[in-house]
């Protein structure tokens, strides 16, 4: 990346909703600046997924201007200074300057300011501190972060130990960016400080590190910072019930995605962090408060591991076609995951009642008759309802004989 010191033109600078924002925020002596991501990614040529906002600007005189421009205010984080704002469709995320007065590491209280640097130094990285003028494009860069990026350095603001101490979270939002943007070692200094405060991150909330966690899963290719982690005693607080072994299989998994093209999927890459153990991928997934749709889905996988003999088909009829795919890119099998594309499980084509409307008494018999139905038509790869009546015919005629 070359020297810069302005932001380059990228559309999301033009569009209508952020104008107008800026407009409004911007008239009668207001100022206003873009921040963070919008501002990290754009240097980057990296596409811009949110554009957030920072104003000396008190929550009330924001939302007063706002509204004035007939534009929509939501007060998302009104406690800590954040509004969101609606102009044209476009969602813009509007926060005062900060400082903070007191941290515990989970949270902390803020007062407002009008200094632009100091809110700039209780961000977490250099990288994160970028502002920059939506008209100009002038680049405010107090702690060299714009150097950092173009070097693939993620490095704390300040003191590492200090910036960690008032979120602890910090632990993992450094491997995670350091995964996603980082080149090379990693930042001495920072990754000391992470590693002596490792035990810290028990005081998190279990939805905070799962988020966290998942985030560094889905990145495209987070082999050589998942090793790290592990090298550095991070899972042995986070996941004491890794498989001791599971670097070949990581690293066998994501060779496996690229060739089928594969999205990444952090359940997938998580489950191959676990040993092939539902009951383990239960206790993961209850500890780390994931939702039951994740927690189906990881102890799925967990238990079928090994199950690649089966027809792909036959496996997501048993376990859903996710977790079918997922089971079948882990064994690196591409043609199980292809006979997957495009298919959806179908609904066995008869019901008890039909059964019965056949002539067999309601009762046991109705149920086994289904059952053994239900067994034939999968194995012979969900044929029509035509075949599916045969099926009955002749198990009804077992049952009589």
């Amino acid at each position: 990346m070359a020297p810069v010191t302005t932001l380059p033109d990228a559309a999301w600078r033009d569009r209508a909703g952020l104008r107008r924002i800026v407009a409004a925020l911007s008239a009668d002596g207001g100022a206003v600046r873009l921040v963070g991501g919008a501002v990290r990614d754009t240097l980057l040529g990296l596409p811009v997924a949110d554009v957030d906002l920072a104003t000396p600007l008190l929550p009330g005189e924001v939302t007063r201007r706002l509204a004035a421009a007939d534009i929509k205010v939501i007060p998302t984080g009104i406690a800590h200074g954040t509004v969101t704002a609606i102009a044209s469709g476009d969602h813009h995320e509007i926060t005062t300057l900060r400082r903070d007065v007191e941290t515990d590491g989970r949270r902390a209280t803020v007062a407002f300011a009008d200094d632009w640097r100091d809110d700039a130094a209780r961000r977490d990285f250099t990288i994160n501190a970028l502002y920059a003028d939506p008209d100009s494009g002038a680049i405010d860069d107090w702690f060299g972060g714009i150097d950092d990026l173009r070097d693939g350095c993620v490095r704390f603001i300040g003191d590492a130990a200090t910036r960690i101490a008032e979120d602890h979270l910090r632990i993992l939002r450094f491997y995670r960016f350091a995964a996603r943007f980082g080149r090379g070692p990693l930042e001495p200094a920072s990754h000391a400080a992470v590693i002596a405060a490792r035990q810290s991150l028990k005081s998190l909330s279990r939805e905070r590190i799962a988020d966290e966690l998942l985030k560094l899963l889905s990145l495209p290719d987070p082999r050589v910072i998942v090793g790290q982690m592990a090298a550095d005693g991070i899972f042995d607080v986070l996941l004491p019930e890794r498989d001791s072994a599971f670097a070949a299989g990581f690293d066998r998994l994501l060779s496996n995605e690229a060739a089928a093209g594969a999205v990444p999927g952090p359940l997938r890459r998580l489950s191959v962090l676990l040993p092939a153990d539902a009951a383990v991928a239960e206790q993961v997934a209850s500890r780390l408060r994931l939702s039951t749709r994740q927690r189906k889905h990881l102890a799925a996988i967990a238990g079928h591991r090994g199950d690649v003999a089966r027809p792909a088909r036959q496996l997501a009829h048993a376990i859903g076609i996710d977790a079918a795919r997922d089971v079948h890119l882990i064994a690196g099998r591409a043609d199980a995951v292809q006979a997957l594309e495009g298919w959806e499980v179908p609904l066995l084509p008869v019901k008890g009642g039909d059964i019965v409307a056949r002539g067999v008494a309601a009762g046991p018999d109705v149920a086994r008759i289904l059952k053994a139905v239900e067994a034939q038509w999968v194995a012979e790869d969900f044929p029509d309802a035509m075949r599916v009546a045969e099926l009955v015919d002749q198990n009804i005629g077992r049952t009589n004989d």
